[in-house]
């Protein structure tokens, strides 16, 4: 449960600190007329709407395995990191035609010392978040907290590039503002893209990735009465996964003796993969070749 407690601070401070970013950059992006600024308040605002989806789906996933669930409600997480992508790549559209909009208009940025004031808070609103929900990642190692982590970080180098363009205005070099407003939309396309496959790939039960697999195998190669192994079957539940599969033994071995090498292989893959919550193994006899 710590995971899911974890998971909840990291969107309640992520809604409370991009809330108040999307308020100071939409005032100042207004009044000074910077696509740029009006473009990164666009992107707090799918900040917010993405912690508060993380919020909800996290506290669906969290409720335990029920009679109509029976492996629980982790896939609720992906269900709305889905409803967040689509609602993104809506939001990068209005971004980009405003932007491009911008450029061919040529229209002029008023340089206020409140763009960099702005710029510097965001700056050190989002390198906080960043180191908060990075330390979260390396204790929980959980894909929402990983997307959060990098999102903020991301955010770092776009307000970055804002500040750029809002000190090119002084000079009276207005052009970058419209480009960074269009590479920030382009930003937003390709996080939303991520995070549909990441959430597609999981709602249709990709299987395990190849390098966990080949590490399984070599876990069961090293109990030697295990003549054979079929039949590997994984489910992604949430962020972890469910594996299965059939091993062969000696067909004179006795029940109790095969079910415990089953057992005990269940218990080491379990300990030595946080990513799987649940191995299921079936026994068969190996019968003898007939000479």
């Amino acid at each position: 449960m710590d995971k899911f407690k974890a998971i909840k601070r990291a969107s309640i401070l992520g809604v409370i600190g991009n809330l108040f970013l999307l308020v100071i950059k939409a005032i100042v992006g207004i009044f000074t007329n910077s696509q740029a600024m009006l473009a990164d308040a666009f992107n707090s605002a799918s900040d917010v709407f993405s912690s508060i989806m993380t919020f909800i789906g996290n506290r669906i996933a969290s409720k335990p395995s029920d009679d109509d669930h029976n492996l629980g409600h982790g896939k609720a997480e992906y269900i709305y990191s889905m409803l967040i992508s689509i609602a993104m790549l809506f939001l990068g559209y209005q971004v980009i035609k405003s932007s491009i909009s911008s450029l061919i208009n040529n229209n002029k940025v008023e340089f206020s010392i409140w763009l960099v004031v702005v710029c510097g808070i965001t700056l050190f609103v989002k390198v906080s978040l960043f180191i908060y929900t990075h330390y979260l990642c390396k204790k929980h190692n959980n894909l929402l907290l990983i997307a959060n982590s990098k999102d903020h970080l991301n955010d770092c180098m776009i307000t970055f590039l804002n500040l750029v363009a809002c000190l090119l205005s002084l000079k009276k070099i207005y052009f970058v503002d419209g480009v960074v407003g269009i590479l920030i939309s382009l930003w937003i396309f390709y996080t939303a893209y991520k995070i549909f496959i990441d959430s597609y790939d999981v709602l249709m039960d990709k299987a395990i990735s190849n390098e966990t697999r080949e590490e399984v195998y070599k876990v069961i190669k090293k109990y030697k009465d295990i003549k054979k192994v079929t039949h590997f079957n994984a489910t992604p539940v949430g962020y972890q996964y469910q594996i299965s599969f059939t091993i062969f033994v000696d067909g004179k071995m006795s029940t109790f003796d095969s079910h415990k090498i089953a057992n005990d292989l269940e218990k080491e893959i379990g300990n030595k993969f946080p990513e799987i919550y649940l191995t299921v193994i079936h026994v068969n006899p190996l019968e003898e070749k007939k000479k």
